[in-house]
């Protein structure tokens, strides 16, 4: 069996959906449906059972009999980067991932989780999976950090593999429940569905309009990573996921009107609250990865872009919504 927590969110589903395609169903996914709408990610795919994320910390805790077990991929978090309620995010982030690992170090399994890139905060010292680069800004980026920093300090005494993905901009199918929080491509292609155009920050930081950029990486290369090293669990470490490239916001606006045939870019003034708390630029260092053996292209934003809204409205073009 395979475990995949966050099994309904956005990555989560994902990489069930890679797990299917390689013919494997024999999943238990652990998830909080309490926004049911989550189920649409997975009413396509097909698991063994389901398991309420309370539950499931309770049943590991107390000694529960999952069966053969072969990784757990730990995509299951509470992600709000406003949320400021310390003790809740480092209980379902810090602790919860402390518990999972330690029962499969105990038990031989395979350990795959999501940390994330805003561990790097401003950025301003680098993406490189170094402690220097290292200064989150928010208590989620914190309990992804703090928990980065204790895989740091056992993974050279542990028996079983324990590999960490340090997401960057992840975009593509099954995000539509993250609302606010799903990617710009996500948020452009609705733009130019109702009204013609992409809404666009104005320049800041020194950059153009539009010209902030970050590393936009399409979730079927995160899920493709996740497999591969699932397949490879000699593979050890923390790796930052992205391309290893940089996109402007333009970039993305433009893939996405080029796909649609239609539209144009407007610029809006840039808020004052995001003032001095706002990435400008985002680019990952994929060099340990790349090192790791981890070698397939990543998709373009334009591949991307064009595979995503493929999906997402179903290849019919030209559909202005207003």
């Amino acid at each position: 069996m395979i475990i995949v927590t966050g099994g309904a969110g956005f990555i989560g589903s994902n990489i069930v959906e890679a797990l299917n395609k390689k013919g494997e169903t024999n999943i238990l996914v652990v998830d909080n449906l309490t926004d049911g709408r989550k189920m649409r990610n997975l009413a396509d795919l097909d698991i063994l059972d389901y398991m309420d994320k309370d539950d499931f910390i309770a049943n590991i805790k107390t000694g529960y009999d999952f069966g053969d077990v072969k990784a757990i991929f730990h995509e299951g978090a509470c992600s709000s980067t406003t949320e400021w309620d310390g003790r809740f995010i480092m209980k379902n982030n810090f602790e919860y991932s402390k518990e999972l690992l330690t029962w499969c170090q105990k038990k031989g399994v395979q350990y795959l989780y999501a940390s994330s890139a805003s561990v790097y905060g401003s950025g301003k010292n680098g993406f490189t999976e170094d402690r220097k680069c290292e200064h989150p800004i928010n208590m989620y980026a914190y309990s992804k950090f703090q928990f980065d920093r204790y895989i740091r300090s056992i993974i050279g005494r542990t028996k079983y593999q324990i590999a960490g993905f340090r997401y960057f901009n992840v975009y593509g199918p099954r995000e539509t429940h993250k609302k606010n929080m799903s990617s710009v491509a996500f948020h452009f292609n609705n733009q130019i569905l109702l009204s013609g155009k992409a809404k666009l920050f104005e320049g800041t930081d020194g950059y153009g309009n539009g010209e902030q950029s970050r590393d936009f990486i399409y979730v079927e290369d995160c899920a493709d990573v996740n497999l591969w090293f699932l397949e490879n669990p000699e593979k050890l470490g923390i790796f930052n996921l992205g391309t290893g490239k940089a996109r402007s916001f333009n970039d993305v606006a433009n893939a996405v009107i080029k796909w649609h045939g239609f539209g144009n870019i407007e610029y809006i003034p840039f808020p004052d609250n995001l003032k001095g708390a706002y990435q400008s630029f985002t680019e990952a260092d994929i060099t340990a990865l790349r090192n790791a053996g981890y070698n397939k292209k990543f998709f373009s934003i334009e591949e991307g872009v064009e595979k995503y809204l493929n999906w997402l409205n179903g290849g019919v073009k030209n559909r202005l919504l207003r």
